[in-house]
């Protein structure tokens, strides 16, 4: 398959590389066709690897990947241009974070999400929300985490969730340990869990965790 990635940092870089290793073939986007990131990754991986601007990435992929920051989203995509993300799947996998006055901060918060805004900017694409709750590494490679931890994902488009699920699973997580939160409105569940996720992370002193959902049996 061909995917399009948007997003030259840590996240961008190895997703991209990720879907390299399984076989397909990859854009990875930035702002300019001469970012040296962009061009060092396709170098190193190989020939079903390319780099791109937003739009060349956004028309290449067959599905398209976001992994820039949060709060540059929306311009990266419009960037990329709505007719090259009409009708394709757009895996979210973007946090809008930013450290201000050396506090951690989200915005949108609370009563609206990144993911929900991706959606009504570019109501032809079929976004899924999935991915922003885990490290880069371990969003590829799930065992690096022991147990049965979960992904959570959400999206309007059924179909489009189903493909998000496959995805995911050829990164080594099997379905039953993605949970469906609903509609794309449950992004913002998802994104509002990033500072209890630093915070958890700056006590451990390291990103190699996850959490895992336990469930009773209702009385």
């Amino acid at each position: 398959m061909k995917y399009g990635v948007l997003g030259t940092g840590d996240v961008g870089r190895t997703l991209a590389g990720k879907l390299v290793e399984l076989g397909h073939e990859v854009v990875l986007g930035s702002r300019s066709p001469d970012n040296e990131r962009a061009l060092a990754w396709a170098a190193e991986a190989g020939p079903r690897a390319a780099a791109g601007t937003f739009a060349d990435a956004a028309a290449f992929g067959e599905a398209v990947l976001n992994g820039v920051n949060g709060r540059a989203a929306l311009s990266a995509l419009d960037a990329a241009g709505a007719r090259n993300l009409d009708g394709k799947l757009l895996v979210d996998v973007c946090n809008p974070l930013a450290f201000e006055e050396g506090r951690l901060r989200l915005s949108p918060v609370e009563n609206d999400s990144v993911g929900a805004q991706i959606q009504r900017t570019f109501p032809g694409a079929r976004v899924v929300k999935a991915l922003n709750t885990v490290n880069c590494q371990v969003m590829v490679d799930p065992g690096l985490v022991p147990g049965d931890h979960q992904l959570f994902i959400c999206g309007d488009d059924p179909d489009a969730k189903a493909r998000a699920v496959a995805l995911v699973g050829a990164f080594g997580w099997p379905p039953e340990r993605v949970i469906d939160l609903g509609g794309i409105e449950a992004a913002r569940c998802t994104e509002m869990l990033m500072p209890f996720w630093i915070t958890l992370m700056q006590q451990f002193g390291h990103a190699q965790f996850n959490y895992e959902i336990r469930r009773g049996v209702p009385s």
